[in-house]
Formats: C-alpha cells, structure tokens, sequence
C-alpha cells in the first residue's frame, strides 16, 4: 500500500484536530493492537521537529485515527509550510506510512 497525500493547513495560535478513517479494500482497518506517529519538519532532511502531533486510535475496530495539536503548540509554529507523515505501527513492529504531504501554517493575528 503506497502512502495518501493530503495538504493540510493549520491556523497558527488555534486548535488543530483531525479525524482519519483508515481503510483496507472499501473497509474500515481494524487498528488494534496499533500505534500511530506524525511529525512535521521544515524539510523531509531537517533534523529539527517543529511538531509532534498528538495521535491516537480513537476506534480501533473502525479504524480511526485522530491527530492533533493543541494551541500553545501551533502558537509556537512561525508562518511558512512544512512537511508531514503518518505512519502506523502494528503490534509486530511493522511500520507503514500511512499518509504525506505539507503544511501551511497561517499565521495568527489575535494574541
């Protein structure tokens, strides 16, 4: 299973959350047993992480996912866009990147 691309945009100083639905052949993947992990990074090479999103399977049997980021955090994140994956672990350490793409962070007016 090749990997999604979806661009997102997150509104500096806000609330981010996502809900994801993952499936497998038209039906939703049971996710238990599963972790799941999503960082952005200025460049797919940088070093530095500029976000963690805060990810967890909010329905296993589902298979949904829910990411997020709290305020202070995309508070903290300058204007500009930025690269993300999401990648899913099963219970046998077997990783698979689930989705890819940008960020654009807008940035915040109200402080």
């Amino acid at each position: 299973m090749a990997a999604g691309t979806y661009n997102f945009i997150v509104e500096q100083g806000a609330t981010f959350t996502r809900q994801l639905t993952v499936k497998e052949d038209s039906s939703a993947m049971n996710l238990t047993g599963y972790s799941v992990a999503s960082k952005m990074r200025s460049t797919h090479d940088s070093g530095t992480v500029v976000g963690t999103f805060t990810c967890t399977i909010s329905n296993a049997s589902g298979g949904v996912i829910t990411m997020a980021l709290t305020a202070s955090v995309t508070a903290a994140i300058e204007e500009g866009i930025y690269v993300y994956d999401l990648e899913i672990t099963s219970g046998a350490g077997h990783v698979t990147r689930l989705l890819q793409g940008e960020i654009t962070v807008n940035p915040e007016v109200t402080r």
